[in-house]
């Protein structure tokens, strides 16, 4: 069993990968990225998983790449035998969508709380437009409403009504705040997945807009998560990317979604997404080599 698999879908962490990883192992997939990206078709989900299954289910901890791909992390949670658990995400979206499709990276959370392995979903660190009206009209309310899934976003971010409605935290209270809540899972199971679009923008180059962590924000979260609860897995994606799709449809739905970003340096990008990596990694696997 390996500790961890790099999970190579777009090249977005470089062509020869990172060591940061070297105690797991690095699975070439780029055949299934343009298929997968944003937004996927079930049965290419199913194929995906089916022929990758093997390698994906011996390791706790996968690295893989854009943020275009964190649907997958509803897969990804199959690998998680000790069900259910509390999924909680860093992340700059609350990915809480119920419209169709049914696959994409903007309601994948929500699709999670259904699959019989999650029984709460926390995102913390949500900086974007779809809090507000009437964005947020195809949330999961019923989740929301039922405590099933709770959002942390950032009042500097929000408007007054929007900070009123979500309780939203503040740079000075969210540390406590989220010390509270690594308390209330005490010896329960934890999963955690992370966007780096979670991350400011002078700390991660992606293809999203950017949120207010620090990459030594996230860092010691999962470090109080750690020193409360059980992490029984977790993911990492969010690095940039160009953006390469396999159907006219996903091409279409990316283009009029995306942020409009600037010109992106790839040597540049990568240099400072590794660095932010060599920062959270270590504090997701729990290992204090690196």
């Amino acid at each position: 069993m390996w500790r961890s698999v790099n999970l190579i879908l777009d090249g977005a962490w470089g062509e020869k990968d990172t060591a940061l990883v070297d105690s797991g192992v690095m699975l070439e997939c780029r055949e299934w990225g343009k298929r997968l990206r944003y937004v996927a078709r079930r049965r290419d989900i199913e194929d995906f998983w089916r022929k990758n299954e093997t390698y994906l289910m011996d390791a706790p901890f996968i690295l893989y790449g854009s943020g275009d791909f964190h649907h997958l992390a509803g897969v990804l949670i199959r690998r998680i035998a000790d069900t259910p658990f509390t999924l909680v995400s860093l992340d700059n979206h609350p990915d809480w969508d119920i419209k169709p499709p049914y696959w994409s990276c903007g309601g994948w959370a929500a699709r999670a709380l259904h699959t019989g392995r999650v029984e709460r979903v926390s995102v913390w660190g949500c900086g974007n437009f779809e809090l507000r009206w009437p964005a947020r009209l195809s949330a999961d309310w019923r989740a929301l409403r039922a405590g099933r899934m709770e959002i942390h976003a950032w009042a500097e971010r929000q408007t007054p009504a929007v900070q009123k409605k979500f309780n939203c935290m503040t740079r000075e209270n969210w540390r406590e705040r989220f010390t509270r809540f690594a308390e209330g899972l005490k010896g329960r199971r934890v999963y955690v997945t992370v966007d780096m679009d979670c991350l400011r923008s002078e700390e991660a180059v992606t293809n999203w807009e950017n949120g207010l962590f620090a990459a030594a924000d996230v860092a010691w979260a999962i470090g109080e998560l750690r020193n409360s609860a059980q992490i029984v897995g977790g993911d990492l994606c969010g690095a940039y990317s160009p953006p390469l799709y396999e159907r006219w449809g996903q091409k279409f739905a990316g283009k009029w979604d995306h942020p409009k970003l600037p010109p992106v340096d790839r040597a540049e990008a990568l240099k400072i997404n590794l660095a932010a990596l060599a920062k959270i990694w270590p504090a997701l696997t729990g290992d204090k080599n690196h």
